[in-house]
Formats: structure tokens, C-alpha cells, sequence
């Protein structure tokens, strides 16, 4: 099984002296996994080619079995659109998002309503599966495995816009 992980990283040899990796942690989990190959974005590293970096994470994605999200930090950009890429190869997205992080926020109030356990739409959206740790992936890989894990393509974009123009033509 090959596995990509995707997440914020941090951008420039200065920023990256402090930066606190996060990988490390991941790789040991995912490492204990028979026959797993994993495979980071960080693998290639020169940013002064723009469209081949993005052709590698893209390519990357392409021909792997299962996307990892660490969305226990704010994501940035790149993040964001390797989820979509995602999505447009169908591949299983499964997203690590603690409660009470950046993107899940516990009693947020939109518009007089309270939402319990608010998670971003657009992470909900895409996510095929949402865990609290990367320990738990086990679990969702086994799912995956075993076909019990329904998989979204890029054509979630189109039924979230069916649904929004469903609703508005109700009122």
C-alpha cells in the first residue's frame, strides 16, 4: 500500500532551523504497517520550479493508494489543493483533525445556531474519513482494506452545488 502524507510544511532553510517537523511522528506509526511504502511532499525540495514541484506532489498522488492529511495545524494553500488533487483520482483522504484545533472548533455559533462539533466544510467535504490522531489510521486503513470505507471523487463538488441550489430553490 502506498501512502502519501501531506500537511503544512515549513517554507525556507531559515523558518525550517525552529520549525517543529511533524512527520517523524507519522512515519513511525505508518512505518509499523506491513508492507506500507510512504511517501512525503518534502521529498522533492527546489522551489525555484514552481510547475515541477507541483507535478511531483501531483504525480505523487497520482499513483499512490491512500492520502494522510495532517490537519492538526492550519493548512496552507498547497495542503488545500493536494486534497483536491485527491479527489480528482478518487483516492481515500483520510484527515487527522483534533478536536479544538484550527479547522474543528468545538460550540461555534453561526447565525444564532450552535454547531457542536464544527469541522470546516470544505476538510468535511472532502475528507473520507476524519480521525483525532494518527494513531487511529489503523483503523480507517483496515476499513479501507476491506472496501468498507466509501470513497469520494472530485464529483463532490458538483453534489455540494446540487444540494446548495436544492435548498435555495425551497425557499
Amino acid at each position: 500500500m502506498k501512502i502519501v502524507i501531506i500537511g503544512s510544511l515549513a517554507k525556507g532553510d531559515e523558518i525550517r532551523k525552529s520549525w517543529l517537523d511533524w512527520k517523524p511522528g507519522y512515519l513511525k506509526v505508518l512505518s509499523q504497517i506491513p508492507g506500507v511504502e510512504i511517501n512525503d511532499g518534502d521529498e522533492w525540495q527546489d522551489e525555484s520550479k514552481p510547475v515541477i514541484t507541483v507535478g511531483h506532489d501531483a504525480q505523487m498522488i497520482k499513483i499512490c493508494d491512500v492520502v494522510i492529511v495532517n490537519a492538526e495545524i492550519k493548512l496552507g494553500a498547497g495542503t488545500a489543493m493536494e486534497i483536491m488533487i485527491a479527489k480528482y483520482f478518487s483516492k481515500p483522504v483520510i484527515t487527522v483533525l483534533p478536536r479544538n484545533s484550527h479547522h474543528r472548533r468545538r460550540d461555534v455559533w453561526f447565525e444564532g445556531k450552535i454547531i457542536e462539533d464544527w469541522i470546516h466544510p470544505f476538510i468535511f467535504v472532502v475528507s473520507d474519513a476524519i480521525i483525532e490522531n494518527i494513531d487511529q489510521v489503523y483503523d480507517q486503513l483496515d476499513q479501507l482494506q476491506k472496501g468498507k470505507m466509501s470513497v469520494k471523487g472530485i464529483s463532490v463538488i458538483d453534489d455540494a452545488i446540487t444540494q446548495y441550489l436544492k435548498l435555495i430553490s425551497q425557499k
